[in-house]
């Protein structure tokens, strides 16, 4: 009896914590494992937010990967900036002495009494001589005029980013450094791509990222253009929809449009944020403010620390602790072994 008795009943092990809905919306930090409750949650994430089809020929790009990438290549060209700064510095001081030198020069051709009177009668100098003074001016003064260099893409970019929606969803809000590539462009039979595209089109160490709302445009730019030989093409996965749930603000420019906000509504404070942004046109900006990428690293930083969970941290601190511990121990008995040798070695008394 005792050999085919089982030890305890099946209905224990099939009984389930009654759920409170009370603390429904309240989640565990512990990281139990990957669990099919969790992969069920993923599953529904990705069925909302992305549309991942079978035989896709383009490559995808995370929108933290492209953060990322915008936050490099910030920061070098801010580096590049600094030393053409000083440089800069140098060079004024050479225009303001040459600017000073050619002042001079001309009051001498034209006026020399005013310098030197009493040595050339009036009749002797007319006229400015060999050196164009109007044309070392004109050249200053088209220096002056020049656009900044904060209305300017960054020099030497490594991506293109392309958005191929409307132009009129374009003008209403897009990511700080888009292009606005209409799909339409692709059906023209004459000139379908623009200079930079074609600049961008399979150059080394440079890639092309297309986007739209939610994937349904992008994918099909994407297709089209990989069939036509684009091989250093990339689409952003989830389009504005995740930039919305994910990057707030910062990334953007303008409003958000009201099917990306509707995915954003599961944290409070995300919501908020997104829902204070005036509805506003976006403004045609190729580079980033310092405050724009401050507010993409705090993001960053959020969303790499919700990926580690506490238990991983325990258990860091757990392997560190036992590790500690270990070294004590072998540092405990290695400091036996000495003293023993050092009283084997001693005389006795």
């Amino acid at each position: 009896m005792s050999l085919t008795r089982g030890i305890g009943k099946n209905e224990y092990m099939k009984k389930r914590i009654p759920k409170n809905e009370k603390y429904a919306h309240v989640k565990t930090r512990l990281d139990t494992g990957w669990s099919k409750t969790k992969y069920i949650e993923r599953l529904e994430e990705m069925r909302k937010n992305y549309r991942y089809r079978k035989g896709e020929i383009f490559k995808r790009l995370k929108v933290t990967t492209f953060a990322q990438l915008v936050l490099q290549v910030a920061s070098v060209s801010d580096g590049n900036q600094n030393k053409v700064n000083d440089e800069s510095i140098n060079t004024q001081q050479g225009n303001t002495f040459l600017s000073g030198l050619f002042q001079h020069l001309n009051i001498l051709w034209s006026e020399p009494e005013k310098l030197l009177p009493g040595l050339f009668p009036l009749s002797v100098i007319s006229g400015i001589g060999e050196l164009n003074v109007e044309g070392a001016y004109q050249k200053t003064a088209e220096s002056v005029s020049s656009p900044s260099p904060a209305d300017m893409p960054y020099p030497d970019c490594p991506y293109l980013l392309l958005d191929v929606r409307d132009r009129d969803q374009y003008d209403r809000c897009h990511i700080i450094s888009a292009h606005s590539f209409p799909i339409a462009m692709l059906s023209r039979t004459m000139n379908p791509y623009t200079k930079e595209v074609l600049e961008y089109k399979n150059a080394l160490g440079k890639i092309i990222i297309v986007y739209d709302d939610d994937e349904r445009i992008a994918s099909l730019a994407a297709t089209t253009m990989c069939e036509r030989g684009f091989e250093n093409l990339f689409m952003l996965c989830g389009g504005l929809k995740v930039i919305a749930q994910k990057f707030p603000s910062g990334m953007t420019t303008g409003s958000f449009p009201e099917s990306c906000l509707s995915a954003s509504k599961s944290s409070k404070t995300r919501k908020l944020s997104v829902a204070r942004q005036s509805a506003q046109d976006a403004e045609k900006r190729w580079r980033f403010t310092l405050d724009e990428l401050d507010k993409i690293q705090e993001q960053m930083e959020e969303l790499i620390i919700s990926s580690y969970s506490t238990s991983q941290l325990s258990s860091r601190t757990s392997s560190s602790s036992g590790r500690s511990t270990a070294s004590s121990h072998q540092s405990s008995s290695s400091a036996d072994k000495k003293s023993s040798r050092v009283q084997k070695t001693r005389p006795w008394k």
